[in-house]
């Protein structure tokens, strides 16, 4: 991961320690930060195929942990209603798995969608970290 997006993900470890503000869980997100970009793996290999031309720009996407994957200890999956597409690339996937192992939400969205002239896919996605608005403190009297 670049070290740019690390930093994004240790501020947004700052910002919300260790989870989302007490009390504020189903608060809208007040802003969001972008942890990262990354292209999909795997897409040949799951889902994608099947759900391709349904697929649009824009569409949330549910990124679930893998701990017990054999090849990667770090594995996210990248879901898209329920249908698996592929995961993180291993490049690009510990500090997101250590977000989700933490309990933080990381929201996930479709940024481009393309098709090589060899007929492979590409699905390149964005990662967020939404930021809750914190408490209102109490009007002052005067």
């Amino acid at each position: 991961m670049r070290r740019m997006t690390w930093l994004r993900a240790a501020l947004l470890a700052a910002l919300l320690g260790a989870g989302s503000l007490p009390g504020h869980a189903d608060s809208p997100p007040a802003a969001r930060i972008l942890l990262q970009t990354s292209l999909t793996a795997g897409l040949a290999h799951h889902e994608a195929r099947q759900v391709w031309e349904s697929l649009a720009i824009g569409d949330d996407l549910t990124l679930q942990r893998e701990p017990d994957n054999p090849h990667d200890a770090n594995a996210v999956r990248v879901l898209w209603r329920d249908r698996m597409l592929g995961y993180l690339p291993r490049q690009d996937n510990t500090d997101v798995a250590r977000l989700l192992d933490r309990g933080q939400t990381v929201q996930a969205r479709i940024r481009t969608i393309a098709r090589y002239r060899n007929h492979r896919r590409k699905l390149e996605i964005e990662l967020f970290a939404p930021l809750t608005a914190g408490p209102t403190p109490p009007p002052t009297i005067r």
